[in-house]
């Protein structure tokens, strides 16, 4: 996929899908940043789910630090890797209260610094909760943008970095969504819907597959 390609790509995405929008139910910056933990390899539906109860107990840094790690366990359960989202949701609450205040810092470089937080975090929060510009690369994003050759790459930060040379920064955070949502509604990651799809002319996948 060359450069003009690449453009026409997100030109595309953003045609499809204009009301690309983040899918986790959430108050405030802080319960963002707790829903993005728990989404970790979990659809956003259950997520919700969860979180609803979740955030009716524990609604602010001060009331989740009320909570022992067996007592958070049980409420999210469902999301799997419970064990470790509860340690990472505990650790990175700390440093919240304790660091900044009880506020979830704005700067993607303070975000990073919280325990058990990782760029796809940082990212979400950074753009979705305080509208930078990011590129969070999740299954989705990581998988439509190497099939499509928007961006290759063996390892999500790799992947990032080649989505930052691609799109447009204003674009960022929407692209993000854009291809959220195409690997959601197409690309699904087995036996992806190419025929349907309004990329396959300059799909780098499609061709090959052709082959």
């Amino acid at each position: 996929m060359n450069t003009q390609e690449k453009k026409q790509a997100i030109e595309i995405l953003s045609t499809l899908y204009p009301d690309a929008k983040p899918a986790l139910h959430y108050g405030s910056p802080y319960q963002l940043l707790v829903a993005v933990v728990l989404s970790a390899q979990c659809t956003d539906e259950r997520v919700n789910i969860v979180t609803k109860t979740l955030f009716e107990v524990a609604p602010t840094p001060e009331k989740m630090l009320l909570l022992s790690q067996e007592q958070l366990e049980r409420y999210i359960f469902s999301c799997g890797f419970y064990r470790m989202k509860a340690k990472h949701i505990l650790s990175a609450t700390k440093d919240v209260v304790e660091k900044f205040g009880g506020e979830v810092p704005h700067r993607w470089e303070d975000l990073v610094t919280l325990a058990g937080v990782g760029r796809k975090t940082a990212n979400v929060v950074y753009s979705v909760a305080f509208g930078g510009d990011a590129i969070a690369v999740d299954t989705h994003v990581f998988r439509v943008s190497n099939r499509l050759g928007l961006a290759k790459g063996k390892t999500p930060e790799e992947v990032e970095k080649g989505l930052q040379k691609a799109i447009a920064k204003s674009l960022w955070s929407k692209a993000h969504h854009y291809l959220i949502y195409h690997g959601r509604r197409v690309c699904h990651s087995q036996r992806p819907n190419c025929e349907a799809c309004a990329l396959k002319d300059i799909c780098n996948y499609y061709e090959k597959s052709k082959k």
